[in-house]
């Protein structure tokens, strides 16, 4: 077990469960406990944020302890994260003194950073998020990275468990049309935790949108290890049939990763057919239809199938707040 939470891969099934277990029971009122009383966690946001930061403030609230939120080259200093830099440019501080400060602070640092969509090979090894738990003296929750969202994985599958019960289900991971390319970190996490749980994914894309190689045969071994299963389509039509969970993302391709404008031409002829509507949920066995949010209606889903009673995606957004409130819990309740 790690003293971080980075990603779920880190974590076993036994510990996911006891984590998706507490925070239902979280969500049950189960609040009497503060684990975090006399506490304070830092929250560092180098990226806009809704969910994220309103949950995880609440979250720490509701348990006792107190929020430090941080937006560095807002609030606070520009910061570098590479070694052996030489800052003579726009980098005011360099990650080693800011997160070893904060670790005198605080019990914990959460850190949210995505992708810049820049360089694959050196974001695919998230660089600023292995920088802080490379310096930190306290545990480092990934809150989003370049590669990986673990606390939406989390509620995302707290959320299947809450709709549909234990147990593997057909779940489908379905790239969709977006007017620009996005960063990997949720279908990767997504991808990841359900190979994990046991269920039978399907990650449908179009051909040229392949999620990291190696990423991919560490899902492959989640997959076997839990009893699940894992296989890739480029038919959406087929890959919704019989479906149980139908997770809407786009994300940006690997080969044209830093440069967007071949990207947005490779991927518009994509536009009308990959996109989640009523006539592919009707190929579904009454599927429930997640998504992280925020979603551009009628881009990513129609308002048909959004505002349907198939959709939990309130559910899945108010289950970030438990499932976080789970991983703190775990992370530093019982120190």
């Amino acid at each position: 077990m790690s003293g971080d939470f980075l990603n779920t891969a880190d974590w076993t099934r036994a510990d996911l469960d006891q984590m998706i277990e507490a925070a239902l029971q979280f969500k049950r009122g189960h609040n009497e406990a503060k684990p975090l009383a006399g506490r304070s966690i830092a929250l560092v946001f180098f990226n806009p944020s809704l969910r994220t930061r309103a949950s995880m403030q609440v979250g720490i609230f509701e348990l006792g302890g107190n929020a430090v939120v941080l937006e560095p080259g807002g609030t606070t200093w520009t910061l570098e994260h590479r070694a052996g830099a030489v800052m003579d440019s726009d980098k005011t501080e360099h990650v080693s003194e800011f997160v070893r400060v904060l670790s005198r602070y605080c019990d914990a640092i959460g850190v949210r950073t995505f992708a810049e969509l820049k360089n694959w090979e050196e974001e695919r090894t998230d660089p600023v998020l292995r920088a802080f738990a490379r310096y930190a003296d306290v545990p480092v929750i990934n809150l989003e990275s370049a590669m990986h969202h673990p606390c939406q994985a989390m509620a995302d599958m707290m959320t299947i468990r809450e709709h549909l019960g234990q147990g593997p289900k057909r779940t489908v991971l379905s790239w969709a049309w977006h007017p620009k390319a996005l960063p990997m970190a949720v279908p990767n996490s997504f991808a990841l935790a359900a190979a994990q749980m046991g269920h039978e994914l399907t990650i449908a894309h179009p051909k040229g949108y392949e999620l990291d190689d190696e990423l991919m045969s560490e899902i492959g071994r989640q997959a076997e290890a839990s009893g699940g299963s894992v296989r890739i389509t480029n038919d959406i039509d087929e890959a919704f049939t019989d479906a149980e969970v139908v997770y809407a993302k786009s994300w940006g391709s690997k080969t044209f990763y830093g440069n967007p404008e071949a990207d947005i031409l490779r991927r518009a002829h994509h536009r009308h057919k990959w996109i989640v509507d009523d006539a592919k949920m009707w190929r579904t066995n009454n599927a429930i239809f997640m998504h992280c949010l925020p979603v551009r209606r009628n881009v990513i889903v129609t308002d048909s199938v959004i505002d349907s009673s198939q959709s939990v995606i309130i559910d899945e957004a108010e289950n970030r707040l438990h499932a976080q409130k789970a991983i703190l819990t775990r992370l530093l309740g019982n120190n």
